[in-house]
This record gives structure tokens, C-alpha cells and sequence, in this order.
């Protein structure tokens, strides 16, 4: 293997312990080159996000200054045990520009009192701009040469669409190549995962998460070998373990399962982490920081024929559903349309769509968050239209997600699933299925989401073993 990129979650970098195990590692599985991308500090996201809303909505000017205080704390002292004794005045020094930086920053917003996607982004970005250097600082200090860049100091350009941005390849490419490919000889790049920058270099995020997009994204530009995403699990799952306590780590997924996956709720991949690396073929390989003997989950464009039909049972909760129906739909071209573009106007992300073939309902799944936002936006534009005569909505139930490319042209799956779900006492309140035929998901109550993932569990994954 000549070229690997090597990202790590916040867990794996949430101490000056742990830092120096990422550095240690590094060390040992390091390709000719390599680069690593870097998630925060575990928590540390989590409250730059806290800390953001609570200065909108009027803080008092000191919770600021002990925030910055939390943050100078927590990072000068994992500074002063991971960095070489010589480094750290200059390391100390750079850790407290970026924290003037944030301080700065968080005071203004007080001013205004409105938190914008942009500036929400710039606040995030300080989780990874912290952690870089500390990073890139304990693998000097293991005698690795190294330097930290921003994800677009690296050449990670985005689209403006600040909280959930896209690179735009061709540039991100380009750059990439120019800053980053050069120095592989002889340095091991730390890159901030998660955060670049539009064209004008105003800072945005790729999303929570994102940080395994970040490392896909470098692995594809720069023909990586292999992706590696080092995180604080043995590898991808058959199932939430917390639910189905049998659960295993499957050894080879392809990319379509893994983006299925993902997508819905397994949350050791960023759902779009698969798409860079699928373009080009390259693996993506997910292991454990805690665990290294062993091998993780391997991700590949095709796997050898399996016997297995299903690979994982995925539960995604945190869902609203959203059921609109009225007479009036019936027949009348436009209504989905009406309804897709009302919830996009509204930045709405849609999971799951199913319609009846009398057209009378459309039922749709979206994130919990979201739930008030798509319920307005849907009743202003069918309000007094006499078409939709209701717009009701549930939170308490999960989407249950049944993957496997196994399922391909395999007859009678659909009706072991449902069998086994109702054999297990549990309702299904809605149903859809892709043409590509790897995914099953539906419906459920939410307090029904262990019996569904236990029964089904054991219906394809635990009986075959």
C-alpha cells in the first residue's frame, strides 16, 4: 500500500492519552504516505453548538469568558503532555490566537442576537482547528514529520451552503493536489476534518459527521489505496448492540450497503463518507482506535457472492411521521410536487416517502427537528386550497432499515421480514422499498424498535451462525 488516509473520531482524540495512542498508531500502520484528518475532541462540538444558541438567545458576557476559559484548559493542558518540550510556548501560543479568535466571534453574535448558519459554522470550525495542531504535535513528538492545515487551507472547496456543504470537486481537486500532494514525501499531513471553505474562503462545515467525508473526500482526489476510519468500535454492525446484545461486526460490506447503512442511522459512517470513494474504487476500512489487532470492516465496490441474505438491521430513531392526506389529492397532477418543494423551500430533509395508490395520502418521514418547520410549510401551501385535509404528524416511532445485497432477486424476503416482525407483536405503520432491492425499511412505534431489531436479528443474522 502506497498512499492510506487515516481519520480519527473524537473519540479516539478526546485526551492527551489518547492523542498520543492515535500518534503511536500512526506510527505503526503508517503507508509511504499518508494523511490524517482529525475529528474534535470528544464533546468538545457538542458544546461550541451549546454555547452558540445560548449566546444568541442573551448570555451575560462572563459565561463567554468561562466558556473560553473551559476551552484554553482543556487544550493547553493536552498540549503540554502530548507536544515535544520545545514546541509547546510556540503550540501554547496558537491555541490561544484561535481561542481570542472564538471569543471574538461569540461576542459578536451576543451583539446581534441572531445565530446564522454561517456564523454557526465558524464556531463549529474551532473543534477541529484545536485539535489539529495537537494532533500533528504528538506525531513530531513520535519523530514524525508533520504540519496541520484546515480542511481548506488543504484545498477543500464547498458550496455555500453553510451547516450542510458539498465540495465542488474539480476545484477541491486541483487544490488539493497543489498543497497537499507535494509535501507526502517526506511530511504526514493533519487535516481538520469536517470544516473547508467556500471560494471566497468564508468557513463552512460538511456537516456533523462530517469529519469521514473529509477523509474520503483527500482519499479520492489523491487515489488513496485504502480509506481508514478509525473510530471507537470494532467495526460496522449487524445491529445497535444496545438493543440486540448477539450483534457482530460484519467483515466486508459493499459501498451500496454501507451508504444504506449509513444513511439510515448506523452512525459509525457520515452517509456520504461511501460517495467519493465508490467514484474512484477505493476501500474504506472501519476499525477501532481501542482495538487495533482487529481488522474492522472492510468496504468494497463488490464482494464475493454471499450466502447471506441480510447483513444488518439498521434502527434510525429521532424520526417524525408526517401523513398528508385529503379527497382532494385525488387525481390532481402536482400535489407530491407541491409537497417536495414546499419541505426543500424549507431545507427539510425527506427519509422515507410512500404513496397510496388511490393518491387520498402521501406519507413521508423526516428528522424530528424538523417536524414544525415541514407541518407549517406544508399547511401554508395547501391552506384553504381544498385539496389536503389534514396534515398530522407522529414522534414516536423509528424506522427499522433491513440491508443486504443478498436480498437481490432472493424471493420471499419481504414476507419473512413482516413475518417476523409481526410473529414479535410490533405494528407496521409504513412501508417502502428501493428498486435497487438491498433495503427493506418501514415504519414502526418507537417503543417497539428493540422487539423489531431483536426479532428480525434473529430471523437472518443469528440463525445462519
Amino acid at each position: 500500500m502506497k498512499r492510506l488516509v487515516m481519520k480519527f473520531g473524537g473519540t479516539s482524540v478526546g485526551s492527551a492519552e489518547r492523542i498520543a495512542r492515535v500518534a503511536k498508531l500512526v506510527k505503526e500502520f503508517a503507508a509511504p504516505e499518508t494523511i490524517v484528518v482529525t475529528s474534535a475532541m470528544s464533546g468538545v462540538t457538542d458544546r461550541l453548538v451549546e454555547i452558540a444558541e445560548r449566546v444568541a438567545q442573551g448570555i451575560e458576557e462572563e459565561h463567554i469568558h468561562e466558556f473560553v476559559a473551559y476551552m484554553r484548559e482543556k487544550h493547553i493542558s493536552t498540549a503540554q503532555d502530548v507536544a515535544r518540550e520545545e514546541e509547546i510556548p510556540e503550540l501554547k501560543a496558537e491555541i490561544e490566537r484561535l481561542l481570542s479568535e472564538l471569543e471574538k466571534i461569540l461576542v459578536g453574535i451576543s451583539y446581534v442576537g441572531e445565530l446564522t448558519p454561517r456564523s454557526l459554522d465558524y464556531v463549529l470550525s474551532f473543534g477541529e482547528r484545536l485539535a489539529a495542531p495537537l494532533v500533528s504535535a504528538a506525531l513530531r513528538k513520535e519523530g514524525i514529520n508533520s504540519r496541520w492545515y484546515t480542511g481548506y487551507e488543504a484545498g477543500i472547496v464547498t458550496d455555500s451552503n453553510f451547516g450542510r456543504a458539498s465540495p465542488i470537486m474539480d476545484i477541491t481537486e486541483e487544490r488539493v493536489r497543489e498543497v497537499i500532494e507535494p509535501r507526502l514525501k517526506d511530511t504526514i499531513p493533519v487535516v481538520t476534518g469536517f470544516i473547508a471553505g467556500n471560494e471566497k474562503g468564508r468557513i463552512t462545515t460538511l456537516g456533523r459527521g462530517g469529519s469521514d467525508y473529509t477523509a474520503a473526500i483527500l482519499g479520492a482526489v489523491l487515489d488513496a489505496d485504502e480509506i481508514w476510519i478509525w473510530t471507537d468500535v470494532d467495526g460496522i454492525l449487524t445491529t445497535d448492540p444496545r438493543l440486540v446484545k448477539e450483534a457482530r461486526v460484519i467483515e466486508v460490506l459493499s459501498y451500496i450497503e454501507a451508504m444504506e447503512l449509513a444513511y439510515f442511522g448506523a452512525k459509525v459512517l457520515h452517509p456520504k463518507t461511501i460517495e467519493p470513494a465508490m467514484e474512484k474504487g477505493i476501500p474504506v476500512r472501519v476499525r477501532n482506535t481501542f482495538n487495533p489487532s482487529c481488522e474492522g470492516t472492510l468496504i468494497v465496490s463488490e464482494q464475493e457472492k454471499t450466502s447471506d441474505i441480510v447483513k444488518a438491521i439498521s434502527v434510525m430513531k429521532n424520526v417524525a411521521l408526517l401523513n398528508i392526506s385529503g379527497v382532494g389529492m385525488i387525481g390532481l397532477p402536482g400535489v407530491a410536487s407541491r409537497v417536495f418543494t414546499a419541505l426543500a423551500q424549507q431545507k427539510v430533509n425527506i427519509l422515507m416517502i410512500s404513496q397510496g395508490s388511490s393518491e387520498a395520502n402521501i406519507s413521508i418521514v423526516v428528522e424530528k427537528g424538523d417536524v414544525e418547520r415541514a407541518v407549517d410549510a406544508l399547511r401554508e401551501e395547501f391552506l384553504g386550497a381544498n385539496i389536503v385535509k389534514h396534515v398530522q404528524y407522529n414522534e414516536d416511532v423509528a424506522i427499522i432499515a433491513v440491508v443486504g445485497a443478498g436480498m437481490r432477486g432472493t424471493r420471499g424476503v419481504a414476507a419473512r421480514v413482516f413475518t417476523a416482525v409481526a410473529n414479535a407483536g410490533v405494528n407496521v405503520l409504513m412501508i417502502a422499498q428501493g428498486s435497487s432491492e438491498v433495503n427493506i425499511s418501514f415504519v414502526i412505534a418507537g417503543e417497539d424498535a428493540a422487539k423489531a431489531a431483536r426479532a428480525l436479528h434473529e430471523e437472518f443474522i443469528t440463525k445462519r451462525h
